[in-house]
Parts: structure tokens; sequence; C-alpha cells
């Protein structure tokens, strides 16, 4: 849905992570729904969470478009996961990373 009354606008920005989302809806459906609203209502400065963070070290940030921008985590479900971008100028949450699956980046 567009983004309206000051909620941010969720875009994919990779085919993987459409797909994951896809797949997330089908295994989480209820999990993934209240992430949809939480990310949509998220405030411009979060409180850090253990489910839903910043990342760290050089996952802290994301590039799209040539712009560099903070990378958030949210968890989903204890394996699941969403990472996004945050666009503050454009005030748009671009989805890098959606899947059931704990991404193996992190197992470093």
């Amino acid at each position: 849905r567009p983004a309206a009354g000051g909620l941010w606008e969720l875009r994919f920005a990779t085919t993987e992570a459409a797909k994951g989302w896809e797949d997330l809806c089908r295994r989480a459906a209820s999990n993934t729904v209240v992430a949809y609203e939480e990310l949509r209502q998220r405030p411009q400065r979060p409180v850090p969470t253990p489910r839903h963070h910043q990342l760290k070290g050089d996952l802290a940030t994301g590039v799209h478009g040539g712009v560099v921008m903070e990378q958030w985590q949210y968890e989903v479900t204890s394996g699941g996961r969403i990472w996004y971008l945050v666009d503050e100028t454009g005030h748009t949450l671009w989805l890098k990373y959606a899947s059931t699956a704990h991404p193996k980046i992190t197992d470093r």
C-alpha cells in the first residue's frame, strides 16, 4: 500500500527480498503482518530492541541507488529476518533481505 499520514513506504530492493517476503507470508503470516505494520509505523529514531535493531560492523550500512543508508534487522521468527535500508529523504524502507532462514552472512 502507498504510504500516507507519516507512514513509511516499504519497497523491495531486490527480487530475492520479494520472494523471501512471499515465503515469510506463507510460513509465518501473522508475524509478517505484525512486522509490516511495525515497519510502516517506524519512528524516525526507533529504540533498538533484541528483535529490531541496526546491524553492526560492515553490515550497519548498505547502499541502494548509490546512496549509503543505515541497515536494520527485524526478527520475524526465531530464524526469519527482514533486513532493510532506511531512506530518510524518501521516507522509504528498502527491503534488501527477507527470509524464513537466518542470513548466513552473520555466521562469520
